[in-house]
């Protein structure tokens, strides 16, 4: 009787350490609350270059073009979260000193894909937001990014957001908020 109790304790702990988050090291995992915010400080100090780009350009990814490379060529850090089912997930980056220039971009992956920049060779969707030259119509100029992702389906997925800067940029302070709406 006691080696059957064993056999299914063990079971039963295996189960729940293979079901665990499995995030690549240079990502930090974040733990977002339905109908609520997180917020997270950062440090672009924390990160690294990611020299080449060319992942975001693809047509496989399509996350921003060659002409805006020179926005994300400062350090890049990670966070992942994932997207439950039927729900919208909200990023926004602010840098800590309003007059730096940051960048945001997310790219959104099957539950079981771990893939990292410059690696990337497809995914779901990819969303980027970075500092406009020129104002757009309907977007007020500031220095806070904004990306959106919307699940309609019935599975989970996992989300890498990146934050970064311009060239040259090795060590700039921000927050990231995520919101999770279902």
């Amino acid at each position: 009787m006691k080696k059957i109790i064993m056999i299914c304790t063990v079971f039963i702990t295996v189960s729940i350490a293979s079901s665990a988050q499995s995030w690549p090291t240079s990502v930090t995992g974040i733990t977002t609350i339905a109908n609520d915010s997180v917020v997270t400080e950062g440090n672009l100090s924390t990160g690294k270059i990611i020299s080449d780009l060319r992942w975001a350009s693809s047509s496989a990814v399509a996350c921003f073009t060659t002409s805006q490379f020179h926005r994300y060529q400062g350090n890049h850090v990670f966070y992942g979260i994932t997207i439950k089912p039927g729900s919208i997930v909200k990023v926004k980056a602010k840098p800590a000193n309003n007059t730096e220039e940051i960048s945001l971009y997310g790219y959104m992956m099957d539950k079981n894909d771990y893939h990292m920049v410059p690696a990337l060779e497809q995914c779901i969707t990819c969303e980027a937001d970075y500092k406009r030259d020129k104002p757009m119509k309907g977007k007020v100029l500031t220095d806070e990014r904004e990306i959106e992702f919307r699940n309609p389906t019935t599975e989970t997925y996992n989300i890498i957001i990146g934050v970064s800067a311009p060239k040259g940029v090795a060590e700039r302070k921000f927050s990231l908020m995520i919101k999770t709406v279902i």
